[in-house]
């Protein structure tokens, strides 16, 4: 009786403790003018019911509370805005207020000059060096040769295996980039750098909890290590006073009219392996999935590349000609990106009390512009849950102001047009050269990442 006893006064100071800590937190932020919405446990706040439930957790919040409250999450009290006019304003509001408000994990892995990181001139100054690396006479005439190059070898032995397609399309995602901004170098840097590289991604997206054995600890680390590896290669390459022409010689460049330091150059270096790798990657991935399920799709991106094929020799490379002309890939790419949603949202930090929508936002705030909703709105894609690539050749639905899958306001994706590139060249010689088969179904998640846990195999024959 005794021991029942205690475990009812334990259970119930619990429920006390829990109450008052809840109550507590909820005090700490109730100040005038905030929008409505809770804010979880003390420094925890609703991370894990975020993480865990994901659009579910903001639509019941959206139901509770409207479209536009308040949370903590990821370690920041956060405003989210599901309003597609008030994301609109809210992204192009930089100039008055807002800056980048990415998660303090993130902005610790990627270096403080990472370009989502900087605001006002720095950024503009950043951005332009970064443009001038990858705008479309550089994809022409430098990178697109070069991604051709190597999409043919990644693709040359698939023939008669089961393969993961995540991890190749991971690898493939990550190996491209490196060739284009490491050259000849590249293959042997791969090695020692892609598992730190990985490494570093998962930290992006977790707690800034620095404890042995967490995503952000090993997150740090593999930064530390990455940024060693960098820096000997800048170190050699001086030395050598080579010219290499491949990205980080452009950088290096003394006729580069953007000069960066040393520090500078390899946080633009880790943002474009970074920027690119998961958008590349899963939209790869995800265009095979959708491809294989829908197969009037499927013919119509074979019909389309077997037609630039035929004018072509048997190992004649694919031109800028050739890839502006694939219409209906750039369509796949799209409808892919919006079904799947490999991007939610977006980060932006107040620098200042701001009004907002009405409410009073306080200094050092971020507001979530979360976009998911956009992508499954009837009045927009009807039948929104189809996966229907002609619905991009009918209207010009990329220049649509609600639709923000590559960003919006002077943060549009500056690597749109690259990204789209090494996707449209992937699908070029894989739709050309192979079919493909799902092995068993495997799980696919689509939050906070779209991932397939397991792996997602399949089966691969010539055509």
């Amino acid at each position: 009786m005794a021991i029942i006893m205690v475990m009812l006064l334990g259970l119930v100071g619990l429920c006390f403790i829990t109450t008052a800590l809840l109550r507590w937190n909820e005090l700490k932020y109730r100040k005038k003018g905030l929008p409505p919405g809770t804010m979880g446990w003390p420094v925890f706040g609703e991370t894990t019911e975020f993480l865990k439930l994901g659009p579910n957790f903001m639509k019941n919040q959206r139901a509770r509370y409207g479209s536009f409250f308040k949370s903590h999450i990821l370690g920041c009290p956060t405003v989210v805005s599901m309003d597609p006019e008030l994301n609109r304003y809210i992204l192009m509001s930089e100039a008055k207020g807002l800056v980048p408000g990415y998660p303090q994990s993130m902005l610790d892995i990627l270096g403080k000059c990472n370009i989502a990181a900087v605001h006002g001139s720095t950024h503009k100054y950043m951005r332009s060096a970064l443009l001038s690396l990858i705008c479309p006479t550089m994809i022409r005439h430098q990178i697109l040769p070069k991604i051709d190059e190597f999409m043919r070898f990644h693709l040359s032995d698939w023939d008669d295996q089961v393969i993961d397609i995540q991890e190749k399309t991971k690898e493939m995602a990550f190996l491209s980039a490196l060739k284009q901004i490491a050259g000849a170098e590249s293959t042997t840097l791969a090695k020692e750098f892609m598992p730190e590289f990985f490494k570093l991604v998962l930290g992006t997206l977790s707690l800034p909890i620095d404890l042995p054995g967490t995503n952000y600890r090993n997150g740090l680390e593999a930064r530390k290590n990455i940024v060693g590896i960098l820096r000997k290669l800048i170190e050699e390459r001086r030395d050598s006073q080579g010219n290499e022409q491949d990205m980080l010689g452009c950088l290096m460049s003394e006729e580069n009219k953007y000069k960066l330091n040393d520090e500078e150059i390899i946080d633009l270096i880790i943002t474009l392996l970074y920027s690119g790798y998961e958008t590349v990657s899963t939209t790869s991935m995800m265009a095979v999935k959708y491809l294989r399920d829908h197969p009037r799709a499927l013919e119509e991106l074979r019909r389309e590349h077997m037609e630039i094929r035929a004018r072509k020799d048997r190992d004649e490379p694919i031109y800028w000609e050739d890839y502006k002309s694939m219409k209906f890939t750039r369509a796949v790419i799209c409808e892919a990106s919006r079904l799947a949603t490999i991007v939610n949202g977006v980060l932006r930090k107040t620098t200042k009390d701001m009004e907002i929508n009405g409410y009073v936002i306080p200094k050092g705030w971020r507001i979530y512009v979360y976009t998911r909703e956009v992508n499954y709105d009837p009045s927009l894609f009807p039948d929104p849950l189809v996966f229907n690539p002609w619905r991009w050749m009918d209207r010009n639905l990329e220049t649509h102001p609600y639709f923000l899958i590559f960003g919006g306001g002077t943060r549009q994706c500056p690597g749109k047009e690259l990204g789209i590139a090494e996707i449209s060249t992937f699908l070029h010689y894989f739709v050309t050269r192979y079919r493909w088969d799902e092995v068993g179904r495997d799980k696919l998640v689509k939050f906070p990442r779209v991932e397939a846990p397991n792996g997602f195999r399949i089966r691969v024959s010539s055509c």
